[in-house]
C-alpha cells in the first residue's frame, strides 16, 4: 500500500490534545470547584451578593461565570470590537474553484489554489485574480476552468473583466498567482504557476494582458509551479522571479493512495490523496530578469539548486538586516530553506544553523505558507510556518544575528490548530493598535477524512489571532460573525485594503467551492473609531518601480514599526503591495525613514494619519484619503 496524507494518532494523544486545547482557551478551566467558587465571591459586588435568594446560589454562579469568561475573552482578544463580515455577493464576486475531482483522487485536486491582489489599471483601488484548476486524464470538459480578474468600481463592487482583458486558459491546472511589474513600466504584471507549465501575463496597459512566457523563458516546463514571488536579488533595478516547485508527480501514470485489500485491483477500495513522501522532490528556480523582457535561469548559478524541495510556500524579505533580500521556503514534510543573500547574485543555505528549518524538536513538518513580520516592533522579521493536523503551526523568532528560535509554544499560537490543516496565513494588523496580528486559513487535504480520523473535519474554519504587543497572541475566532467561522476548504489568502479606508480585508480561495471576500468592519466599530493607520505606496526610479526590498521604520511619539515591501506570501497568493502600520491612537506619524534597494535613504515627516501615501523615490510624497464607500 502507498502511504496516503494520513497521520495516525493514539486515542490517548488525541484525547491529550483536545485537553490542551480546551484548558489553554480558557484559564478558569483549571480551577476547581473550590477555586471557581471562591473567584466568584471575589469578582461578585456586594449588589450582586445581596439579590440573589440561596436557591438561585448555583445558576445565578453558573451564569455570572459564563459571563465573567466571555467578557474576559473578549476584552483581551478582541477589546476594539472588530468583526469581519463576508461580502461577496454584495461586492459582485462570484468566483467557483473548479477541483477537477474524480474517483482517483489525482493529487493535483486537492492542492489548488492561490489568489491575489492587483490594482491593474493603476487607479488607486485593488483588484481581484483568481485561478483555477485544469485539465487531466479523468476530468476534460469541453471548455476548462477559467481563471478570473475583477476590476474594482470604487463603490464596494467589482466587475469581471476577465473575456476583455484576454486572460484565459488553455486547460492548463493553474495552482498560484504572482504579481510584479517586471517591466518598470508602471502596469503590474501577473505570472500564474501550473502544473507542467506556468504561464506569465504582460500587462498591455490599457487593460488588457498578452502571453509572454515563451519570450520570456519562464515556463518552467515539466515542473509542478506552486507558490513565487518577485525581488531584486542583485538591486539592479529589475525584478526576478522565484519560482517554487512541489513533488515529481505524473498525472498520466498516477500512483494510487489508499487502503489496498486482497482481492481488489485498480483503485484502492477506499482511495486517498497521496503523501509527499511517495514522490521526489524539485528545485526552486530562480530567474534573473535581462532587462529586455527575456529571463535567464540562473538557479543552480546562484546556489538554489536543491532537489529536496516540496515547496508550497515562499517570502522573500530581508531576514539578517543587511540589506539584502533573503529567500525563506517552507516545504512540505522537507525541512525548509533559509537562503541568505551573499549580495554578489548568490546565496547561501543557512538552513540548519539557522533554527527555522525544523520543528523544535527536530523533525521536519507539512510546510503549507510562509510569511514574515516584525510582531514586536523591534525591527526583527517573526517567521510563520502553516501546517497540517497534529502538527504546530510554527512561530520562530528572530534573534537579530541570523539564527531563529522556535517561538510556537510562547507566542500562544502552537496549540490551538492542532487538528486543523493550515494553508494561507498573514501578518497584518486587522484593528489598528500598532501590533501586527496573524490569520490562518484552514481546510484539510482529504475529502474523506472523517473515515480515517472522526475527530478531523474536511472544511474547517478559520483562525484569527490577536497580538497583545507583549510577544504573546490570543485566539480571537470566537469573537467574529458565523460567516468568518463557517467551515471551508480553505487554500489562498490574500491580504489588502480593497475600499481604501484603512482597515485591511482579505480574499480566500476555496478548494473545490466558491471564493470568499470579506471586509474589515473596523472603520464603523465604535469602540476602534480612536485607532488610526497609515498606508504607504512605494515607486522606485532607481530601484525597482515596486519598491520591492526596501525597509521602512515609522515613528510616531514613542511609538516605532518597522516593515518591509517584501514578495511572495501566504500560499500561493498575492499581497496588497502597499505597506499599512496601524497607529494605534496616535493622529499623525512624525518621520518614516525609507532605506530604498538602491541605497538611497528617504525620510517624510509630519504626515497626519488615515491617508495613502505614495512615495516616489528621490522626488515626492503625495498623500490622499480616499472616501470610504457605503456599505453593502
Amino acid at each position: 500500500m502507498t502511504r496516503q496524507r494520513i497521520l495516525l494518532r493514539t486515542p490517548l494523544l488525541i484525547s491529550l490534545s483536545i485537553l490542551i486545547m480546551a484548558t489553554a482557551d480558557v484559564a478558569g478551566a483549571l480551577l476547581g470547584p473550590p477555586a471557581q467558587a471562591t473567584y466568584r465571591r471575589l469578582i461578585a459586588t456586594p449588589e450582586q451578593q445581596a439579590v440573589h435568594p440561596p436557591g438561585h446560589r448555583e445558576s445565578a454562579a453558573a451564569e455570572q461565570d459564563d459571563a465573567v469568561r466571555l467578557r474576559h475573552r473578549s476584552e483581551i482578544t478582541n477589546p476594539y470590537h472588530v468583526e469581519f463580515r463576508d461580502v461577496t455577493a454584495a461586492a459582485g464576486i462570484h468566483f467557483h474553484h473548479e477541483r477537477a475531482s474524480s474517483p482517483q483522487r489525482l493529487y493535483p485536486e486537492t492542492m489548488g489554489a492561490g489568489v491575489g491582489w492587483i490594482d491593474y489599471n493603476q487607479d488607486g483601488y485593488l483588484d481581484a485574480i483568481f485561478v483555477n484548476s485544469g485539465y487531466t486524464p479523468h476530468y476534460h470538459p469541453l471548455l476548462p476552468p477559467q481563471p478570473a480578474l475583477y476590476r474594482n468600481n470604487h463603490d464596494g463592487t467589482f466587475t469581471d473583466v476577465t473575456e476583455q482583458s484576454g486572460i484565459k486558459s488553455d486547460g492548463t491546472f493553474f495552482f498560484g498567482v504572482a504579481v510584479g511589474d517586471y517591466d518598470n513600466d508602471g502596469f503590474p504584471d501577473i505570472y500564474m504557476t501550473g502544473y507542467r507549465h506556468s504561464v506569465l501575463w504582460h500587462n498591455n496597459g490599457d487593460g488588457t494582458f498578452t502571453d509572454v512566457t515563451t519570450k520570456a523563458g519562464v515556463g518552467d516546463d515539466g515542473n509542478w509551479g506552486t507558490a513565487a514571488g518577485w525581488f531584486d536579488y542583485d538591486h539592479d533595478g529589475k525584478l526576478d522571479l522565484l519560482v517554487t516547485n512541489y513533488v515529481q508527480y505524473d498525472v498520466d501514470h498516477p500512483v494510487l493512495c489508499g487502503d489496498v485489500r486482497p482481492g481488489f485491483t485498480g483503485i484502492p477500495q477506499t482511495s486517498a490523496y497521496c503523501h509527499p513522501d511517495s514522490f521526489h522532490g524539485s528545485s526552486a528556480k530562480l530567474y534573473h530578469n535581462n532587462g529586455d523582457g527575456t529571463f535567464t535561469d540562473v538557479t543552480e548559478k546562484a546556489g538554489l539548486l536543491n532537489t529536496d524541495g516540496k515547496s508550497l510556500g515562499v517570502v522573500l524579505a530581508d531576514l539578517n538586516g543587511d540589506g539584502w533580500t533573503d529567500i525563506f521556503i517552507a516545504n512540505d514534510t522537507q525541512r525548509n530553506f533559509l537562503y541568505l543573500n551573499n549580495g554578489d547574485g548568490t546565496f547561501r543555505d543557512a538552513t540548519y544553523k539557522s533554527g527555522a528549518g525544523f520543528s523544535e524538536d527536530g523533525r521536519p513538518e507539512a510546510g503549507m505558507s510562509a510569511d514574515a513580520a516584525d510582531v514586536m516592533n523591534n525591527g526583527l522579521m517573526y517567521l510563520f510556518v502553516s501546517h497540517l493536523d497534529f502538527e504546530l503551526n510554527r512561530m520562530y523568532r528572530n534573534n537579530g544575528d541570523g539564527t531563529f528560535t522556535d517561538y510556537t509554544i510562547a507566542s500562544g499560537i502552537g496549540q490551538t490548530n492542532i487538528l486543523r490543516s493550515a494553508f494561507g496565513a498573514r501578518f497584518f494588523d486587522f484593528d489598528n493598535d500598532g501590533w501586527r496580528d496573524l490569520l490562518v486559513i484552514n481546510g484539510h487535504i482529504l475529502d474523506n477524512i472523517p473515515m480515517y480520523h472522526p475527530e478531523v473535519a474536511y472544511e474547517e474554519e478559520k483562525m484569527l489571532y490577536r497580538n497583545r504587543g507583549d510577544g504573546n497572541f490570543v485566539d480571537a475566532t470566537r469573537t467574529e460573525g458565523a460567516d468568518f467561522r463557517k467551515p471551508r476548504v480553505g487554500r489562498g489568502l490574500a491580504v489588502g485594503d480593497y475600499d481604501n479606508d484603512g482597515w485591511q480585508d482579505f480574499l480566500v480561495s476555496n478548494n473545490g467551492e466558491d471564493a470568499q471576500l470579506f471586509r474589515n468592519e473596523g472603520g464603523s466599530a465604535p469602540a476602534a473609531q480612536g485607532n488610526h493607520w497609515i498606508a504607504v505606496r512605494l515607486i522606485g526610479v532607481k530601484s525597482n518601480r515596486d519598491g520591492i526590498g526596501a525597509s521602512l521604520k515609522l515613528s510616531a511619539g514613542d511609538f516605532k514599526s518597522y516593515d518591509q515591501a517584501k514578495g511572495g506570501m501566504s500560499y500561493c497568493s498575492a499581497q496588497d503591495p502597499r505597506i499599512y502600520f496601524g497607529l494605534g491612537k496616535h493622529e499623525k506619524v512624525d518621520s518614516i525613514l525609507i532605506h530604498w534597494p538602491s541605497g538611497y535613504v528617504q525620510e517624510l515627516r509630519d504626515i497626519p494619519a488615515d491617508v495613502i501615501v505614495t512615495v516616489t523615490e528621490g522626488v515626492d510624497a503625495k498623500a490622499v484619503k480616499y472616501r470610504t464607500p457605503p456599505q453593502r
